[in-house]
């Protein structure tokens, strides 16, 4: 180790001969001078002799606790890995140490008791068996009385967490748009207007939905096209309806489009009201503490538990009364994630450990809440040379996104939750409805003008016409409306 309390008695030896009241009395001190000034030299030889290994040995291989919780440490096969194996990892070499990493013996992070003894890592590295405790060991005045401790190098604060149906979101007015994304709604309205004025023009061109403004009126107006499309999303079939192909084409496809984009609206609003109807809806601390339907509880003789033991806040206080009181604490965040998956119970921890779990566990979340804001660092002995040094390397990992890094690496999310309720319908989710609507205007429009073009040709060939000249006549003639129709009509009354 980093220490000298191994060599205490040799020291005391040494100090003791150096300061005899013995040496310095009578005459027999004078003969006897030379052969006690060899005999300290020669402990003092030996001592800085042994000192010096001892010291070469501890820089060689320093000794560093860990304990297991997910993602900070875990075991994989023989050896370790997790956040906190990394950072140890890249820390050392950035300091150019060596260590050997192991877990705590008795499973505990560290707290004192009635006898001043420390239990878990905290007492490991107090009682020297251990240099460094590499954990999510939280920062408390406690342990900052009986240990080294270094910047930190995660910041986080105390949350709970539980299933998700228990935690309801707030309802407001506007709860039946959610099912989808604003640019999803803007999509749709898009979408309506297009589809519209589409029709109009397919019904304008086409010969079978209007022979010509020489012939008769066009029976499908702009106004009649609108009125059709909303109420085909509304499942209520306006007339007139469309008696061309291209037509009926874009008649069908739209019909098509409202059905899926119905049955796809009023899914996700019935998830929305059967979810809706939980017993208790928590939101903070305050709605946890005044309800008794569901437990709580946090890990035994962590600083969480400490949190609410010693606070002032009436709400803190009476959450620590509930969990004394009912004995709902666990001895691991393992036990409690798994009691918040069985049942009524919500687990109070670190929200950057919650975290996790939400995105693991698709049915968990974690309170929007968070409070007693505290840090992760390392543990040192007192008056060790190593934590100024690990502060500093803590620091330049932070600035330089190496920090960030790792936790994205090891917060990464698994939760592969389909059609999640909790968050409306996205563009990209809905894209291939969007697609075939469109395909089925370009169709029905170039429908539309192919029978205009056989109509066209049949003409020209009747009349030994151009092809051409025909088709964009009649296309002008039924995109300007009826004004050559009008104007026509008192030249025939006048001839008849």
């Amino acid at each position: 180790m980093w220490g000298t309390h191994a060599f205490s008695p040799l020291l005391n030896s040494i100090t003791s001969a150096l300061h005899s009241k013995n040496t310095f009395q009578s005459h027999s001190f004078v003969r006897c001078r030379g052969h006690n000034m060899k005999g300290i030299l020669g402990l003092l030889v030996c001592a800085a002799a042994l000192l010096t290994g001892q010291s070469t040995a501890g820089q060689d291989t320093l000794q560093v606790t860990t304990i297991l919780n997910e993602p900070y440490t875990m075991t994989k096969g023989s050896g370790l890995e997790g956040y906190c194996v990394d950072l140890m990892s890249t820390l050392a070499k950035k300091l150019g140490l060596k260590y050997q990493m192991r877990l705590v013996k008795d499973g505990r992070y560290g707290k004192l008791d009635a006898t001043g003894y420390w239990n878990g890592m905290v007492g490991e590295v107090v009682r020297g068996e251990a240099d460094l405790a590499v954990a999510d060991l939280t920062l408390t005045a406690g342990r900052e009385a009986a240990l080294e401790l270094t910047k930190p190098f995660i910041q986080t604060g105390l949350s709970f967490i539980m299933r998700r149906d228990l935690l309801d979101p707030q309802t407001g007015y506007s709860d039946l748009l959610s099912p989808f994304s604003t640019h999803v709604w803007v999509g749709i309205l898009v979408s309506y207007l297009l589809t519209s004025l589409c029709l109009y023009l397919v019904t304008r061109i086409s010969p079978q939905e209007w022979a010509g403004p020489q012939v008769e009126e066009s029976s499908f107006s702009l106004s009649h096209s609108f009125w059709y499309i909303a109420g085909a999303l509304t499942l209520q079939g306006a007339g007139p309806h469309p008696k061309s192909v291209s037509g009926r084409i874009i008649s069908a496809i739209w019909w098509l489009f409202s059905i899926v984009l119905l049955a796809t609206y009023f899914s996700r609003v019935s998830a929305w009201l059967k979810s809706d109807q939980s017993h208790v809806s928590i939101q903070s601390f305050e709605d946890l503490a005044r309800q008794d339907l569901i437990d709580f509880g946090t890990v035994d003789g962590g600083s969480s538990l400490a949190f609410f033991k010693t606070s002032q806040n009436p709400v803190y206080r009476s959450i620590y009364a509930h969990m004394e009181r009912r004995k709902s604490l666990v001895t691991s965040m393992e036990e409690g994630i798994r009691r918040v998956r069985e049942g009524n119970f919500a687990f109070i921890g670190e929200a950057v450990s919650l975290d996790l779990a939400a995105v693991r566990y698709c049915d968990l979340v974690r309170c929007p809440q968070v409070v007693g804001m505290r840090s992760y660092g390392i543990a040192a002995p007192m008056g060790s040379p190593l934590v100024k040094n690990l502060s500093m390397a803590i620091l330049q990992l932070s600035e330089s996104g190496e920090l960030d890094y790792l936790r994205s690496k090891w917060w990464a999310s698994a939760c592969m939750a389909p059609g999640d309720q909790g968050s409306p319908l996205s563009p990209a989710t809905l894209k291939g409805l969007f697609l075939l609507l469109a395909l089925g205007l370009g169709a029905g429009f170039i429908m539309a003008l192919l029978e205009l073009l056989a109509k066209a040709r049949t003409h020209a060939k009747d009349h030994k016409k151009s092809c051409c000249s025909v088709l964009s006549s009649e296309l002008s003639q039924r995109l300007s409306g009826n004004a050559e129709r009008s104007a026509e009509e008192p030249l025939e009354k006048n001839k008849a």
